[in-house]
């Protein structure tokens, strides 16, 4: 069965003509950033017939070392700035908690809880989450295998929540090196919920710098373009004006300037795989 999920005017499901782009920068560094960023977002998705769901992280918590940065703005100036962008924009934005005292703080902001990766098994997490009643977007632990996926649905559907995403963003292969299994993630359809690729966290080399982890962009264009093969409901890919200056994830991020091309091809794809 495909299940759909809704978002006001937007229906998230498989097998569609009308993907969802879940994208922004990895760290809200600043308001003037995030503001360009969606400004240009809202344009591209626009132009190229996405649902665009705005992202952006007011902290990391998962860090690879103290020395790197968590966040640059305290929580509630964050969900300031993200209110005004929400409200100025009209945009549907999703953020990652990390704790369950964080979900109050941030119910009246996001209309999608993102459930980050190394967080997924995390049962009060997740179920509080789901008892806000809003849409839950699981990424997928790189230690899960995709069966495995089906454990953490059960948790939000015996919140009596059905509003549900789950998103790949690879498995891990060895020491800071990441895989995509391409059958797990078809597979993953089974389930009948809303699945969506991580294009940019796929890419990524967890550790892979010591202090902070790494990553390979190029490899960012190929593996969504062969994901979008699969027909899944949705792509995601954090961006940025200059990644390589970027605060957190700068070396697996895309380039602002490219995300047309990404979606243009990613249609493409998609349509020709019916």
């Amino acid at each position: 069965m495909n299940k759909s999920v809704k978002l006001k005017n937007q229906i998230i499901k498989n097998d569609t003509d009308k993907l969802l782009f879940i994208s922004g920068p990895c760290l809200l560094e600043s308001e003037k950033l995030v503001r360009l960023v969606a400004k240009n977002l809202i344009n591209y998705t626009k132009k190229n017939n996405f649902n665009l769901i705005f992202k952006c992280s007011f902290d990391k918590a998962n860090r690879s070392s103290d020395k790197t940065i968590r966040s640059k703005i305290p929580l509630d100036k964050s969900i300031e700035i993200l209110k005004n962008l929400k409200k100025d924009f009209n945009i549907n934005v999703t953020t990652d908690v990390h704790e369950t005292s964080q979900i109050d703080h941030l119910s009246e902001l996001v209309d999608v809880f993102q459930i980050p990766a190394f967080l997924c098994r995390q049962t009060d997490l997740i179920k509080a989450a789901a008892q806000t009643n809003k849409i839950v977007n699981v990424k997928k632990g790189q230690f899960l295998s995709h069966k495995e996926v089906e454990n953490i649905i059960l948790k939000i559907e015996n919140e009596n929540n059905k509003k549900i995403l789950i998103t790949e963003r690879g498995n891990s292969f060895g020491y800071n090196y990441l895989i995509n299994d391409f059958k797990g993630i078809y597979f993953m359809k089974s389930f009948g919920y809303p699945i969506i690729f991580d294009a940019t966290h796929s890419v990524q080399l967890p550790g892979g710098m010591g202090l902070k982890s790494g990553g390979a962009r190029e490899y960012v264009m190929p593996l969504a373009k062969s994901a979008a093969a699969l027909r899944l409901a949705g792509f995601f890919v954090e961006t940025h004006p200059d990644p390589e200056i970027a605060l957190s994830d700068g070396p697996n991020m895309m380039y602002l300037h490219k995300i047309p091309k990404l979606l243009n091809d990613i249609n493409k794809i998609n349509k020709a795989a019916k």
